[in-house]
């Protein structure tokens, strides 16, 4: 085993630090009842041989149980101690590394993977939480069973209590090999369990494709050869166990054989008394439990530290996009002006930027569009303007303040980002909704929903705003899903709304309807929104009060919808594809 990080298991159990000296002191308590009882015993039979005593030997025989009695109860509190201050930690570790995780930008999220992020938030901590509590309890109670029971036994007999316990290191080797193979059938078990559990979810979110390709009998045989594995593995542990407990059991039957075939010697030859080889045989059967454990918590110790520094990598990784130290108060009144100037984002590990030197301005209250081929960069600049990815300082604006000298939660609440692949959750579609606003009233959300055209589709819904969306929006087509999470957007009201490609799966009749109610309801609130629109549908930008060109990261036009078809180049070569195709649409 490597060596043992005290220091990091001293840091985790120092909060706890009173509880723990309670439970150490609890378990002294419990180890000094222990070797008293095997002596008051061993008094006992000793005291019937000279001469029966009733009232003396129910008053010991009293004794021995009141000192049992308190004994058990004495560990069950050090158990609750101990293993308290176990799930304690392991349930402030989570929410540590919970709240860990939030703080991290979402490129490192999505590229670590979701798999190998709960591993260590679910397996390790679980190992954790072993490590500091059954690892702790088992080995403190060891080596008080050892300390404190050894010398009393050499005091009755050293030679024959060294020939008892002399089989013990056996038994620890045994436990150390059996454990270590438990500990990984174990794992694999586990593995095996977790990747039947991500088949069937992955084949229930996917039924539709299954059944429309008539996959059915592949994914039967899929879960049939996991569902093996699974078996397998778990006969694997069974078998394991189930040779390793009667080898312990044999054991230990041996070592008692020993002590009664050599202490029966030491009987007749009057160097012993029945009561010193009750006492021993009492000593040697409980040391037996804490040597066989001792094996199992060398594992834990092991697996623990191992777990424990995988948790603490993960806490030690620090977020790239943080908010500054001492961050600037957004302007006031928020009226969404952007400015960018000389903007470029390279991603980590990328070959070339996704950005290069782009500059434009966005005055408050314009609907400016952004177009361009695929990969030039629109999604980066969306993203940008949230900082859902890094940004140099003095490369981004928002009136008139560097948005990386503003406070993340601030920021984020003057700017609201609609993805294309907007994001819902397992609730109803009013909480999806007011997912911004969690307290916003009903009033609001209808309203957000009428402004996104959605009103319509939920009243065909049979429990309207309370029907259930399931997971990641499966329930509702991809227009629905769409206009969720711009009715999402639209609720928080931020002062610049920045849609990328958010109306792609929307008809451009309803897209168009949607830009307008959502300019409309500005002019009657007299309100001053900037919505920067991302779209591959130019039909959609020639409505915009202006239009940024992008290709290959640059921005190499901008202008109204007129102007840039008269300059040629980019756009008119993006806009002369698309009326090709829909011609062609219309032809076919």
């Amino acid at each position: 085993m490597g060596a043992i990080r005290l220091d990091l298991i001293g840091r985790y159990l120092r909060p706890h630090r009173k509880v723990v000296f309670q439970g150490m002191a609890a378990l002294v308590v419990v180890n000094l009842l222990s070797v008293s009882i095997p002596l008051l015993v061993r008094r006992v039979i000793d005291d019937l041989q000279d001469g029966f005593d009733l009232q003396d030997v129910l008053a010991q025989a009293a004794l021995i149980v009141a000192l049992a009695t308190v004994m058990g109860a004495v560990r069950l509190y050090s158990r609750m101690l101990v293993f308290g201050v176990g799930r304690q930690v392991e349930a402030d570790l989570k929410q540590q590394i919970f709240d860990h995780l939030l703080r991290q930008e979402p490129g490192w999220v999505q590229t670590t993977g979701s798999g190998e992020v709960i591993s260590r938030a679910t397996s390790d901590v679980e190992n954790v939480r072993r490590l500091l509590g059954f690892a702790v309890l088992s080995l403190t109670n060891t080596v008080l069973a050892y300390a404190l029971t050894l010398p009393a036994m050499l005091a009755i007999d050293p030679w024959l209590s060294l020939a008892a316990v002399g089989l013990y290191p056996l038994m620890l080797m045994v436990v150390r090999l059996f454990g270590g193979r438990m500990m990984r059938q174990q794992r694999r078990q586990q593995e095996a369990l977790a990747s039947l559990s991500d088949l069937i979810q992955e084949d229930l979110s996917g039924i539709s494709a299954i059944k429309i390709y008539g996959q059915e009998s592949t994914e039967q045989a899929a879960f049939a050869g996991r569902n093996r594995m699974y078996r397998d593995a778990a006969l694997g542990l069974a078998r394991t166990r189930s040779t390793l407990f009667p080898l312990l059991e044999g054991i230990s039957s041996i070592s008692l054989l020993l002590l009664l075939a050599l202490g029966s010697g030491q009987l007749e030859s009057g160097r012993l008394t029945i009561g010193d080889l009750v006492a021993l045989i009492l000593f040697v059967e409980r040391l037996v439990f804490p040597t066989a454990l001792l094996g199992f918590t060398l594992n834990t110790f092991q697996t623990g530290q191992v777990s424990l520094e995988r948790v603490e990598d993960l806490l030690r990784r620090r977020p790239l996009i943080v908010s500054p130290s001492s961050p600037q108060p957004p302007s006031q009144p928020s009226r969404g002006a952007i400015e960018a100037r000389g903007l470029t984002v390279q991603y980590p590990g990328a070959p070339r930027p996704a950005l290069v030197d782009v500059s434009f301005v966005l005055h408050p209250g314009e609907l400016v569009a952004v177009v361009g081929p695929v990969g030039c960069g629109k999604t980066t600049l969306a993203r940008a303007l949230g900082r859902m990815v890094e940004v140099e300082p003095g490369q981004l604006w928002l009136d008139g303040v560097d948005i990386t000298a503003l406070d993340l939660e601030a920021l984020r609440a003057q700017v609201g980002l609609v993805p294309q692949e907007g994001y819902l959750f397992t609730a109803t579609l009013a909480d999806n909704l007011r997912y911004g606003e969690p307290e916003a009233p009903l009033e609001r959300v209808q309203a957000a929903a009428s402004q996104a055209r959605l009103e319509g589709d939920i009243k065909g819904f049979p429990d309207g705003y309370n029907t259930l969306v399931g997971e990641r929006g499966i329930t509702l087509s991809g227009g629905q899903r769409q206009r969720t999470a711009l009715g999402r957007a639209l609720l928080v009201q931020t002062p610049l709304l920045v849609l990328d490609d958010a109306l792609a799966s929307v008809d451009n009749t309803t897209a168009a309807e949607i830009l307008g109610s959502v300019r409309e309801e500005q002019s009657r609130q007299r309100q001053t929104r900037t919505i920067l629109m991302i779209s591959h549908q130019l039909s959609a930008a020639a409505a915009c009060d202006r239009v940024l060109v992008m290709e290959e990261g640059r921005l190499v036009q901008q202008g109204h919808h007129s102007e840039l078809l008269a300059q040629g180049g980019t756009y008119r070569r993006l806009w002369d594809r698309e009326q090709a195709t829909e011609q062609l649409r219309a032809a076919g």
